[in-house]
């Protein structure tokens, strides 16, 4: 049905058109509340909030604006709300809890990043007026960049670069003004260029290859699954870092990680799959849980390269992981690896 027969329908109280008309639309609202808050259960959270406005809202939607730019101003408003609400949160390593050569060290702030699913992107439709492509703007760079801007900022950097919206559709949409509009475009702009690194990881992958990119993906495996330190070493860039969301903890440089890695990682077995997140090259990480026999979904490492060096790992942790307990390691079992197309067990053989 066309939106407008859609809109008379729900306005009469028919909620399956209601839902008909916001599910072309559902995976970007989703991407960009991922974008304004950094994780995925929150942008979930914050769609079905402002959906469910959108619903009380229609009978005062008159169609002088798109349903996409309609539906975007009020799960924006949505999210800005959840960003003023929450105190502020540690995105990535900083150097203001970093202790000695950065061995273990510890925040007080909770590291609440999360990934989001690449298999969602293929319902995103690019806007032409688009600055930057959906996948480079779910790089967990460009995220991470995104959460240092105040909330308004925030908006309408993500409104115009990817949403590809106008000046007077943002000022519509967040009740201000043009001029303030551009105002604020300029000094998100400049704020965030400072933050990006000097190549995104499309481009890098472009450039690398898909079969350079398997076999990297398999010498990252290999190693882990070896107990090979110098293997892995040889793999990172000498100022790589790794963390670990939720725990509050990362390492940085080749002798704090190897640490990591003989007294932690390799004290346990592994088994891992290849896939994708964030437009990124991941690895699905299982380890072996004896009370089942099988190898249980744990960790999904996102890896972001430079050239064909691992720059970072962030390996988003599903609960109660690497878990010592009277000498038994508990495995809990991940909520999210089938959103990465990636099965919640593997067996062992």
């Amino acid at each position: 049905m066309p939106d407008k027969d859609l809109i008379a329908a729900a306005r009469g109280g028919d909620e399956q058109a209601f839902g008909d008309l916001v599910a072309a639309h559902r995976a970007e609202l989703i991407a960009h509340c991922y974008r304004m808050l950094g994780s995925y259960h929150d942008a979930e959270d914050a769609v079905q909030d402002a959906l469910l406005r959108a619903w009380r809202a229609l009978p005062d939607f008159e169609g002088r604006s798109s349903v996409r730019s309609w539906l975007h101003a009020i799960v924006t408003n949505t999210a800005i709300d959840i960003a003023r609400r929450r105190a502020r949160r540690e995105l990535v390593p900083s150097a203001a809890f970093a202790s000695g050569a950065g061995s273990g060290a510890l925040t007080d702030e909770p590291t609440w990043l999360e990934p989001f699913p690449d298999q969602m992107l293929g319902d995103i439709e690019q806007s032409p007026e688009a600055r930057y492509e959906v996948r480079e703007s779910l790089e967990l760079a460009f995220v991470v960049a995104l959460q240092h801007l105040p909330p308004r900022q925030r908006a309408v950097l993500i409104l115009r670069e990817v949403g590809g919206f106008s000046a007077q559709e943002l000022a519509d949409q967040l009740g201000t003004s043009v001029p303030a509009v551009n105002s604020a475009l300029q000094r998100a702009r400049a704020a965030v260029q400072d933050l990006l690194p000097a190549h995104s990881q499309q481009a890098t992958l472009s450039s690398l290859g898909d079969q350079r990119i398997k076999l990297l993906a398999e010498r990252y495996a290999d190693a882990i699954e070896n107990g090979d330190t110098d293997g892995l070493l040889s793999m990172l860039t000498s100022d790589a870092t790794w963390s670990m969301p939720p725990y509050p903890m990362w390492y940085a440089g080749h002798q704090a990680i190897a640490d990591f890695m003989r007294n932690d990682v390799f004290a346990v077995d592994w088994r891992h799959l290849p896939s994708h997140a964030n437009g990124q090259l991941a690895v699905g990480c299982y380890i072996f849980d004896p009370a089942r026999g099988s190898y249980a979904a744990s960790v999904l490492d996102v890896l972001t390269l430079e050239g064909d060096k691992i720059s970072a790992v962030v390996g988003f942790h599903t609960a109660d992981i690497l878990r010592r307990q009277g000498g038994e390691v508990r495995v809990g079992m991940s909520d999210f690896f089938p959103r990465f197309g990636l099965p919640e067990q593997l067996p062992k053989n």
